[in-house]
Parts: structure tokens; sequence; C-alpha cells
């Protein structure tokens, strides 16, 4: 760990309590996916076991589950994202479909994005507070993307932040190892799948993966 990063007061770990708890799947959708996407990341098969074992216990234990949309107009003359990045995601199409094999329950709120944060200008803060959730668990794409930035606005505004190490994946190793260790260090916790699957069922303390 650098020099600046270990000068930090964490304290301990408690335990979830899933009823204030809500899994935020952020962007598994046919675009950044599937084959014949706009925007593909490959490998995303690899994420489906971990995430499918959470979402299996984050239902039972009674957290909340929540998917995150990216979802653009076409008719807008200026999308700050496609400044940047390929168009993609358009709005009412294929691509911002969330992927067949996570398919959302009726009841599984679905938070639409236009920015890389879920939380910029949506209604995911005030949906997480009438569900009375200040707990979040991140799994999805891309782990230096979205998934950082919803993970550091969620901080700013006060939730406690959990990142499933295997049940994200970023543009690259680097970009990965890089960004789980400044969520590690400043903004939340980094876990494995299997121990908060153990945690949520009250099995086993929480494995905290340390950046070093």
């Amino acid at each position: 760990m650098d020099v600046f990063s270990a000068k930090n007061e964490a304290r301990p770990f408690e335990k979830v309590n899933p009823r204030k708890t809500a899994v935020l799947v952020v962007d598994m959708v046919n675009d950044f996916c599937k084959p014949g996407g706009s925007m593909v990341l490959p490998g995303y098969e690899k994420l489906l076991p971990p995430q499918t074992k959470v979402l299996e216990a984050a239902r039972q234990t009674g957290c909340l589950v929540l998917y995150v949309v990216d979802a653009h107009r076409r008719s807008v003359p200026c999308d700050r994202e496609f400044l940047k990045r390929a168009p993609h995601c358009y709005e009412g199409e294929w691509g911002s479909g969330i992927i067949e094999e996570l398919t959302p329950r009726p009841e599984d709120p679905i938070v639409i994005k236009r920015r890389f944060s879920a939380f910029f200008n949506t209604d995911l803060d005030v949906t997480l507070k009438d569900w009375g959730r200040d707990t979040l668990i991140f799994m999805g794409l891309a782990t230096n993307i979205c998934v950082r930035s919803t993970v550091h606005d969620a901080f700013f505004l006060g939730y406690s932040n959990i990142v499933v190490k295997d049940a994200v994946a970023a543009t690259s190793p680097r970009e990965q190892a890089s960004t789980l260790y400044d969520i590690a260090t400043h903004f939340g916790i980094v876990t494995h799948a299997d121990s908060l699957v153990r945690h949520l069922a009250g099995e086993a303390p929480l494995e905290i993966w340390e950046a070093e």
C-alpha cells in the first residue's frame, strides 16, 4: 500500500443487514456483453456464476435487487458520453436490454442512467431511501468506469459500499487492480462472492480483501 493510502482510520466492519442492503447490478446489458454489441467487454460469462450466487443469496435473505441500465436517446444532438465513447445502449433497443441470463423479476426496480454514475440525475438515491437501504453491494460493468463512478457517488451520499471483485470486470487487468485498490482504500470494502454469500446466510464473517 502506498504511503498516502496507508493513512486510514478504517472502522471495524460490522455485519451486513440484508434488510438494509441493496444489490446493484450495473450495466449487464447486451451492448456490453453479447456478440454483436456495440462495445463488448469480452469474458462477461465469467461473471455470471458469482453474480448468480449473490443474487440468489440476496433474494433469500431480504436484500433489494436493483438493476442499473445505461440507455441513451438517439434524438439527443450531443450526448456527453459519446464525446469519449462509441455510441451505445440506445434506449428501447436491443443493446440497452439486460442480458437474458440475469433477467430481472417483476419486483426488481430498474434505474435508467445516461451518464457513468447511476446516481447522476436519476432517482436511484430516492429509490434506495424509500426502501430504507443504506448498504450497497456492487456487481457488473465496468469496474473502472460505471461501477467506480457509482461507488464514488454512493460514498459521497453516505452509503456503505461493498464491491464483489469476481462479479465485476474492468477494461483491462491493470484497471481492475487499480480500481479495486482505490475502492478498498478510500470508498468501500472489496470482497468475493463466496464469502459474501456465506456472510449473508449468517455462516461466517465477511472476508475483506486488503489492498497491497
